[in-house]
């Protein structure tokens, strides 16, 4: 079954076909072919035969309605010797439906399995092979530039990914905080969520620690949001934790009340009164209403 990590690192092509494009212009460079639109299209890459092949993605780019580069997507987070059989029927299948070139691009969460991704795949006799472009931590360039992060925010995602753990991560912060305020916020949570979830834990505290305490000149609305509901919801834990342990009856009325406040002024002073409260009522405020 595929993992998060699997299910949203694909979301993003889809979210963002040109992602795609943003990776392989580093190595291919002057041979990345000229486009105008990137357009995900059907993942299915099946023959004549019973078979049945299926990429986690595909990616076109297209230049005044031709395809000029197809892209097969795969997302590999561990060794599996069968994909050096399959991938190249991806290749080959996807090459005879659109007769263009066809590039197949690796992105793997783990190093190792980029290194091995990376290996050509002979399918026939020499110099017949399929070289995968596999991308790993160490590929993936460090996205510090607010304008760059604002433009590629995918790629500005994956750049703390892959080295926040290893290098000042306070730059890789702030690009960031200004990529996820560039894009949609639903798309902005996924993504937020997904660093959180994988990021180690105290690299996921130096986070965390960032958001409130930054001098950083660009402050984003969206991560001031998510700041503001993270501590919300601390405060609200807290008051629910100090009524518990005094033995302090919460009926269900008040228990909605609480976790549905927002102001954290008033979320402050229950927390400062549920410390020493009888009753529920001790509180004030609109659990009294």
């Amino acid at each position: 079954m595929p993992s998060q990590t699997h299910e949203v690192l694909i979301e993003m092509f889809r979210n963002r076909p040109s992602l795609a494009a943003e990776l392989l212009d580093g190595p291919l460079h002057d041979h990345l072919p000229h486009y105008d639109e990137a357009i995900l299209t059907s993942a299915e890459l099946n023959d004549v035969a019973p078979t049945e092949y299926r990429a986690d993605a595909v990616v076109t780019l297209n230049r005044s309605g031709t395809t000029v580069l197809a892209v097969v997507i795969e997302v590999q987070r561990r060794i599996d010797g069968r994909k050096q059989r399959s991938w190249p029927a991806y290749v080959a299948t996807l090459y005879a439906r659109l007769g263009c070139p066809v590039a197949l691009l690796v992105v793997c969460p783990h190093q190792p399995v980029a290194d091995w991704a990376a290996h050509p795949i002979a399918i026939g006799m020499p110099p017949a092979s399929i070289i995968p472009m596999a991308f790993g931590p160490r590929q993936i360039p460090v996205i510090c530039t607010p304008g760059i992060a604002r433009r590629l925010p995918e790629l500005t995602v994956l750049s703390v990914l892959a080295h926040a753990t290893h290098a000042e991560p306070h730059p890789l912060f702030g690009a960031l905080f200004t990529a996820l305020d560039a894009i949609e916020s639903d798309t902005a949570a996924l993504y937020h969520d997904f660093i959180l979830t994988v990021l180690p834990a105290a690299t996921r505290k130096l986070l965390e620690d960032y958001m409130p305490t930054t001098d950083y000149p660009y402050k984003s609305e969206w991560s001031q949001r998510q700041f503001a509901a993270g501590k919300a919801e601390g405060e609200t834990r807290a008051i629910l934790t100090f009524l518990e342990a005094r033995g302090v009856d919460v009926p269900d009325k008040a228990r909605a009340t609480i976790t549905a406040c927002t102001d954290l002024d008033q979320l402050e002073q229950w927390a400062r009164r549920a410390a020493t409260a009888e009753r529920v009522e001790d509180l004030g405020g609109p659990l009294l209403d």
